[in-house]
């Protein structure tokens, strides 16, 4: 189905785009928590029947605040007691609060800031005496100027002796203070601090270096030649070739200057936009962003719409009064017109560019770090502009250029296919991490073997596109193309039936039993790490703790590639290996998150540890690595 042409994505709705991925970025941090809770009571020894006062008391650590109970935006806090048969009634009172601007929501808000004193009132029961403990309950969300944590509960307990014979001590309230506003706090769970693992200091540490650098830097590299070959960018090489030659008698050198400085601006413009998402997302967003389901939902729908852009369904555009300002002030051979000139090109190729760039900034910001927003950004834009520089080596090649046409289309059309392609992995996220089973491996291998089968045929000319002509020849390069395409899709098919696809398996679902069995033949225990310390206890044997997530890539890899490995296997014969989920909405993937930070002292998955049947911690690994033999030194380690 074809759209009119005036039908466009606004810049004002890929702005929107860009805030939404900033909201999903403060959904992140779930396991990092700045504010620590205490109950101080003003009196040791209490008289039944009598008033005690304590002060509840807030810790927030630099840079970091909480709401008050009555700010009208935020995330206000709420203030509530456990109830016990020493504890009658209760009344809760709180400092004055900063009334400040906040950015985050852009309001002013009432918050608190470094340390907040709470002045609790206890009515105590007449009846109860001896030692007992009050237990503060509080819901409260934390937030600094770039992002916000979700909401926590927690509990802070006192312990107070009530004493027939002690003197209740009369206590006035501070100046300063007044009554909380009652929300609802809700019961916290009980603390994951317990268990089984009982050391995390003094262990053999096994850091694997991350080679998903490496392999991001390629691929954007890889866009931004690509995106030279759409019908924005190629037929336009000429001319702007044009206004760095100028005339025959203008020296080379000059010409090489103005090109480099041409490709400079081109690239120091994409890597801002990289610098930029990086800053405004943050450390912490930036690390957990990319296995939250709703992140992963936004990339899909944001590239699902890229790809019916480059498919023909409506045109990306940038407005024409944008294109037209900085065309005004380009002319001339000078730094700055030569610097406005590569916006010109930036903001024009942008219908043609906004996929690849849309593309590659969803997968920046899934693979979870800065380096990866701005190293892609600069590789992309090097690859863009990488024609111009060459071409300004050697002004000559500008004649051979082949003539733009049909085949422009043909690259744009193919490349959407394959966006879908993406956008359907970061769908298959969701799907696995909120449990709908909608994606399963079968069903998401069939639509990826439609959609590649879709390309190479499409290649060959026997399928078309929007308002595509027939093909009016098919040249040796585009029936190799197609060729690729179709085995590709042939390939898929084993893994349809569980057999492994190798590399691809950390892109694609896992078989509902996990690993296929040919495949290395280890069993998994699933989110039961009781059960495994018994059966390891039971035994005599060592225990596999693998931190794992539904959307977490290279944790893929590893239990597909390198957990399959016959070395590696055969060493954690005698081992019983289970597997905690980290990334799911389940109270059980909040519990093994904490369990990871507490115990661990680390947030990335895949994380691994080796137990002792002690109980105690023999070596951690933490991330994907293609070393064998590094890995199976620390498989190895003895227990």
């Amino acid at each position: 189905m074809n759209f009119p042409a005036r039908h466009f994505l606004s810049v004002r709705s890929a702005a929107a785009l860009g805030v939404a991925l900033f909201i999903c970025a403060g959904l992140a941090g779930q396991i990092y928590d700045p504010v620590q809770w205490s109950l101080e009571f003003e009196q040791e020894r209490i008289p039944p029947g009598s008033t005690a006062t304590a002060r509840l008391i807030a810790t927030v650590e630099d840079g970091w605040h909480i709401y008050s109970t009555t700010t009208q935006e935020g995330i206000p806090l709420a203030i509530g007691m456990e109830p016990t048969a020493a504890l009658a009634g209760w009344r809760a009172y709180q400092p004055t609060p900063e009334v400040v601007f906040d950015p985050n929501f852009q309001a002013e808000v009432e918050w608190y800031t470094h340390r907040a004193e709470f002045w609790v009132e206890f009515e105590l029961a007449d009846g109860p005496v001896g030692p007992t403990e009050m237990e503060a309950l509080v819901r409260y969300g934390a937030c600094d100027d770039r992002q916000c944590l979700p909401p926590k509960r927690k509990s802070a307990v006192a312990k107070v002796v009530l004493d027939p014979a002690a003197t209740p001590m009369a206590a006035a309230l501070p100046d300063g203070y007044g009554p909380v506003q009652v929300n609802e706090v809700g019961r916290p769970r009980q603390s994951r601090s317990a268990g089984p693992v009982t050391e995390v200091a003094a262990v053999a540490a096994f850091e694997a270096e991350s080679q998903g650098l490496l392999g991001f830097a390629m691929l954007a590299l890889g866009f931004g030649l690509v995106a030279i070959l759409t019908p924005c960018v190629f037929p336009m090489i000429p001319i702007y070739m044009g206004s760095f030659i100028g005339s025959e008698e203008r020296p080379w050198g000059s010409i090489v200057r103005q090109a480099s400085t041409f490709c400079l601006g081109v690239i120091l413009l994409f890597t801002a936009i990289g610098a930029g998402l990086s800053a405004a997302l943050g450390p912490f967003g930036l690390s957990q962003v990319g296995s939250n389901p709703w992140a992963n939902l936004l990339i899909a729908v944001v590239l699902f719409g890229f790809a019916l852009s480059m498919l023909g369904a409506f045109e990306i555009t940038m407005p024409s009064s944008w294109t037209t300002g900085a065309s005004q002030r380009s002319a001339g051979a000078g730094l700055l017109p030569t610097l406005m000139l590569s916006l010109v090109f930036t903001l024009a190729s942008f219908a043609c560019t906004g996929p690849f760039v849309g593309s590659l900034l969803a997968g920046s910001i899934a693979s979870g770090g800065g380096p990866y927003l701005i190293l892609g950004m600069a590789l992309f834009a090097t690859g863009l502009s990488a024609p111009f520089f060459a071409l300004g080596l050697f002004p000559a090649l500008v004649g051979r250029l082949p003539r733009s046409g049909a085949w422009l289309s043909v690259t744009k059309r193919t490349a959407g296919l394959v966006i879908v392609a993406v956008g359907l992995k970061y769908l298959a996220n969701v799907d696995q991490v909120l449990g709908w089973a909608l994606l399963p491996r079968e069903r998401f291998l069939a639509l990826w073997v439609v959609l590649f089968a879709a390309g190479g045929l499409y290649l060959w000319g026997v399928v078309r596109f929007g308002d595509d002509g027939p093909a009016q020849g098919i040249g040796l390069s585009r029936f190799a193309v197609g060729a690729v395409f179709l085995a590709f899709a042939v390939s898929l098919f084993p893994g349809m039936s569980g057999a492994s696809l190798g590399e691809l398996e950390a892109h694609v679902p896992e078989t509902r039993s996990g690993i296929a069995p040919e495949a290395g033949g280890l069993e998994w225990i699933k989110d039961d790490l009781e059960g495994a310390f018994a059966l390891a206890g039971g035994s005599g044997r060592r225990l596999l703790v693998s931190f794992t997530g539904y959307a977490c890539s290279n944790c893929k890899w590893m239990k597909a590639n390198m957990f399959t490995r016959a070395e590696i296997a055969g060493a954690l014969e005698d081992t019983v290996l289970v597997e905690l989920y980290t990334d799911g909405f389940d109270e059980a993937s909040e519990r093994h998150q904490e369990l990871q930070v507490e115990r661990f002292r680390s947030s990335s998955i895949p994380f691994y540890a080796i137990i002792r049947p002690d109980g105690s911690i023999a070596a951690t690994f933490s991330g994907q690595t293609r070393d064998v033999s590094e890995f199976k030194a620390f498989v190895e380690t003895a227990g």
